[in-house]
């Protein structure tokens, strides 16, 4: 669903307060993750 991006749309970039909760819920459950590589320190620092 497509919110219009002005000062009207009290919940924006969500639709609704309920999906902004839903949402960030989810990420505070660690549900929704990044993938990401881990990465090894290096030997010298550069310059």
């Amino acid at each position: 669903m497509a919110v219009p991006w002005t000062a009207e749309s009290r919940w924006k970039p969500f639709c609704s307060e309920r999906c902004k909760l839903i949402d960030l819920g989810q990420w505070a459950d660690e549900k929704y993750r990044v993938p990401a590589q881990e990465q090894q320190p290096e030997d010298e620092p550069r310059q």
